[in-house]
């Protein structure tokens, strides 16, 4: 992959590690090993000037470039796409794993967005399906739980909820440590509090203090409060702790799912009424609530899912082995 594509890929893909919210000076980050994302950096933010057209076309062709040499992740696309739209035939997989891709692409150019752009810019580019949910949700003062889900428009998703109004965030730490604190600086910069998936007692506080909090438990996951629930109609290690934080908080659960207008002119960003009866005594069966919504929004834009990591990789099972 493109290191500038592999870089803010890292940012969706990485698996939750210990971290600090402790300011990193950026001179640390100075050596060779880092040149290349700063190469890919300096490039996003040159093209950040760009109209949205402009720039979501040249991610497509950043897009194309990395799927001809990213076969690793380009296999794991594929098998997830097979396991989970098994209706489609071996030509519309592949074209549909070419499509993603380019929308890998496009997230690059959109995380400039997120990061650089101006609050007037995004408010002209990103329209808002539901808002009166979340405002009715918060009226109530426990706060807002904002259930996303990996999307390749998932950067754009969380900044789009600062527009709202005060707003808290929870993500896990990248790997790469340069990529971790130009993320943590550039989250911190448009939210209350941006919380690592270690900070659970901060992420409830957040939602006592009556903010929405942006959270996107979707992928595999394998520590406390795991179970294995289906996703797509296959098993996958699953988090299943949003029923304990819904339970511990009294915070109504929103679905909120954001979407790439296929004419490239903006997004949309659809916020759902509160889950009823949520949570239910049983966190699997409020979980494969979740996985369905997901799994609808999914169908209806699958180009946009993160289908390039091992979702469905359980101790007993890997479909990723050769």
């Amino acid at each position: 992959m493109v290191p500038a594509t592999a870089a803010i890929y890292e940012v969706m893909t990485t698996s939750p590690t210990a971290s600090s919210t402790q300011h990193v000076a950026l001179s640390r980050f100075l050596g060779p090993r880092f040149w290349p994302i700063w190469l890919g950096l300096g490039i996003v933010r040159a093209l950040n000037v760009l109209p949205l057209r402009t720039q979501l076309a040249v991610g497509r062709a950043l897009g194309r470039l990395a799927y001809r040499f990213a076969r690793r992740d380009r296999r794991i696309a594929a098998i997830n796409i097979a396991l989970c739209l098994p209706g489609l035939s071996p030509a519309e997989r592949d074209d549909l794993v070419r499509e993603h891709f380019e929308s890998l692409g496009c997230t690059l150019l959109e995380t400039g967005l997120v990061w650089w752009a101006s609050e007037a810019r995004l408010r002209r580019l990103i329209q808002f399906d539901g808002e009166e949910h979340l405002h009715a949700a918060l009226a109530k003062g426990r706060g807002a739980l904002m259930l996303s889900a990996h999307f390749t428009t998932l950067e754009m998703g969380a900044r789009a909820l600062t527009l709202l109004g005060p707003t808290s965030v929870m993500y896990l730490t990248p790997s790469n440590p340069l990529i971790a604190e130009l993320s943590r600086r550039n989250r911190e910069r448009h939210t209350v509090q941006a919380v690592t998936s270690e900070q659970i007692r901060e992420l409830l506080t957040n939602l006592k203090n009556n903010l929405p909090v942006w959270y996107a438990p979707d992928q595999r996951y394998t520590g406390k409060n795991s179970a294995t629930v289906p996703f797509f109609g296959v098993p996958a290690a699953s988090n299943v702790a949003t029923s304990r934080l819904a339970k511990i908080s009294g915070a109504p659960v929103l679905p909120y799912f954001p979407e790439r207008r296929a004419d490239n002119t903006g997004y949309v960003i659809v916020i759902h009424p509160p889950l009823e009866d949520f949570p239910s005594s049983d966190p699997v069966a409020d979980t494969q609530r979740f996985h369905e919504l997901i799994e609808d929004h999914a169908r209806r834009n699958p180009a946009q899912y993160l289908w390039t990591y091992k979702r469905f990789k359980r101790p007993d099972y890997d479909p990723y082995r050769r």
